[in-house]
């Protein structure tokens, strides 16, 4: 499957991994290490009492809107979900982020996530907000059983749809990019 960004006037194709890493670096997203990778938190993103990076992982999905009715009557997009692989430095998926939000590695572990903080990309105005989340565990053992805290940075795209919706229960898929760090 072949999804698209809209970078700059023009659109970047997302078909496999290796896409991925290339769309990932035309969009300015560089993969970091965690030590880089906590470099420009926004101060509302950075949770206290963390101890250390668990991962460090580069998001390409989709966020799903939903067509509604809004308070008055009018129809407009409402965020229902994302769907999102997350990949480690190597290329190698490492975890399935969905609703809840929630994610999901290989191993089993699991964790679901409460929205704490939002910020605003400084970089791209237009992109969905970057998101500091608390993180419980829902799974077993494994990769993210320990994390405490989820954040969403370097935003690009995912904002709902441009087009108006038409059809009440309509979908529509916007993609994004992102990091996302899982901290304990």
């Amino acid at each position: 499957m072949t999804q698209s960004i809209r970078r700059g006037g023009r659109a970047v194709r997302l078909a496999t991994r290796r896409a991925i890493a290339i769309a990932t670096a035309l969009a300015g997203i560089v993969a970091l290490s965690p030590v880089q990778a906590q470099a420009p938190v926004p101060g509302a993103l950075q949770p206290a009492g963390v101890t250390h990076v668990v991962a460090s992982l580069e998001a390409s999905g989709v966020q799903i809107y939903v067509c509604k009715r809004d308070a008055a009557n009018q129809l407009a997009w409402t965020f229902q979900a994302p769907q999102a692989d997350l990949y480690d430095a190597s290329g190698q998926l490492a975890v399935r982020h969905r609703a809840g939000p929630s994610w999901e590695a290989p191993d089993g572990s699991r964790i679901i996530g409460k929205p704490l903080q939002h910020a605003a990309n400084p970089d791209d105005a237009a992109a969905i907000p970057m998101l500091l989340l608390s993180a419980t565990s829902d799974g077993g053992p494994g990769l993210l059983n320990t994390v405490r805290y989820v954040q969403r940075l370097a935003t690009h795209g995912g904002a709902a749809p441009a087009q108006a919706c038409v059809h009440e229960g309509e979908e529509g898929r916007s993609p994004y990019l992102a990091q996302y760090v899982f901290l304990k």
